[in-house]
């Protein structure tokens, strides 16, 4: 399973709490964010290549999440920022980890002058730094849509992607509705005010070991229907739900108070090797590509059973579990799109059913920041309607058009540009305010 068919621990994150920041002067901010981070996690890659060689099970990753900056930064100047995001840089690289992730606001019902700078610096923190993953937070089911940080964050991933080759900067940049507070993927993770001081949260992977699964019991069973099929998802996503809290507690243990275990994020979290897609699943299921019809309900499938499996293995499923489907990082989507049978618009009917939403989108250059905003909200919209977390992470490519292809290589892989309606949001953008809840948010 672990050779052929890629089961591995996709990331092994500890979560920090930095609320405890002494001052909010720039020398003092970069001082106590660097001194509390390595402080925490001197031990994070030690302890878990401990249990990857005692179990034989991959640790693909070994990342880091702190408390929103936002909140720890209230009231600090401008400078202070930066300062912020250099110190995490600095911090990551000393470390080893591949990604710190954490400048990030929740700004779902409105923005302080906190959250205003610190949406304001987001491009050029992150094209300072190679490993600082931000976040924004801009609805919720409960608070509805936060349009004035919608039309921010239009203008915000603009200029990430101007201040960084090939606009991959973008690629560490996610907005949410609904953001959970436990997520250990990036770039999305954070440190929710609810947290423990210190936890570890572990996100598993498996598309490929599914995907066998799957593949195994057509050839055992020439007529298995549906019901059969979900049955064989389930049962998988059992076994790695359980090895991904086996691995996690023992990186706990090996870490010692004050660090507790968090959740296990089920996830199937695809990569760019062959054999490693959720877009193949899919094809495994019956469709001849994804992103035909028949997508979505194949989708609904899959994400239900991997969470039923999940939820059987273990009491702390947490963060955002299901299937993610991040265009440029899954080699069977990135071809769909090639094909031409994965557009932007079946993308966003996807995002209904699975974990995340619109991943990895490679658009146009010349894309407005309306028509991004406007993206955003679409997006925004389903996770408030469906109580659900759904996020962006679209990467405009200077430079580039509809079909073009771009190459990030390693795991973020290969962008194709997706083509965008021509026709103008941007009056509807300029609107601003918030777009309330739905009737179903008033539940106490």
């Amino acid at each position: 399973m672990v050779e052929v068919e890629h089961l591995d621990i996709r990331t092994v994150t500890m979560g920090i709490n930095l609320l405890g920041c002494p001052s909010k002067e720039p020398e003092a901010v970069g001082d106590y964010i660097h001194r509390r981070v390595v402080g925490q996690a001197a031990r994070l890659r030690q302890a878990a290549a401990e249990v990857e060689e005692m179990y034989g099970i991959p640790i693909v990753n070994k990342r880091v999440s702190v408390t929103p900056v936002s909140l720890v930064l209230e009231g600090a100047p401008e400078a202070s920022y930066r300062a912020a995001g250099q110190a995490l840089e600095r911090a990551a690289l000393e470390l080893g980890i591949d990604y710190i992730a954490g400048y990030s606001a929740l700004v779902h019902k409105g923005a302080t002058p906190g959250d205003a700078r610190l949406m304001r610096s987001i491009p050029e923190v992150l094209a300072e730094t190679t490993r600082v993953c931000s976040s924004v937070n801009l609805a919720t089911s409960r608070a509805g849509i936060n349009m004035e940080a919608v039309a921010a964050m239009g203008e915000v991933i603009v200029e990430a992607s101007r201040r960084t080759e090939h606009g991959a900067g973008c690629a560490r940049l996610v907005v949410f509705a609904n953001a959970p507070e436990d997520n250990p993927f990036i770039a999305g993770a954070m440190h929710g005010v609810g947290e423990p001081d210190v936890v570890v949260n572990v996100g598993v992977s498996g598309p490929g070991v599914v995907l066998a699964a799957i593949e195994r019991q057509r050839h055992l069973e020439q007529r298995m229907d549906l019901g059969t099929l979900a049955e064989t998802v389930k049962r998988m996503a059992f076994k790695i739900t359980r090895a991904g809290e086996l691995i996690g507690r023992e990186v706990v243990a090996r870490l010692g108070p004050p660090v507790q275990f968090g959740v296990v994020d089920l996830s199937l979290a695809p990569t760019p090797a062959q054999g490693d897609s959720v877009a193949d699943i899919l094809v495994a299921m019956g469709l001849e590509v994804a992103g035909t019809h028949g997508t979505t309900a194949a989708l609904f499938l899959l994400t239900e059973a991997v969470k039923k499996g999940g939820l059987m293995a273990s009491s702390s499923v947490g963060g955002l579990s299901g299937a993610f489907i991040p265009v440029s990082e899954d080699g069977g989507m990135v071809n769909a799109t090639r094909v031409g049978a994965l557009t932007l618009d079946k993308l966003e009917a996807m995002t209904a059913i699975c974990s995340v939403g619109l991943d990895m989108v490679a658009l146009p250059g010349d894309t407005s920041p309306e028509t991004i905003a406007a993206i955003i909200a679409d997006e925004m919209a389903i996770g408030v309607m469906n109580h659900k977390t759904t996020a962006c992470r679209l990467i405009p490519v200077p430079g580039a058009r509809a079909g073009d292809t771009v190459d990030l290589g390693g795991l973020l892989g290969e962008l194709i540009v997706m083509e965008v309606k021509p026709f103008q949001s941007a009056p509807f953008i300029r609107l601003g305010g918030r777009i309330p809840p739905a009737v179903s948010s008033f539940r106490n």
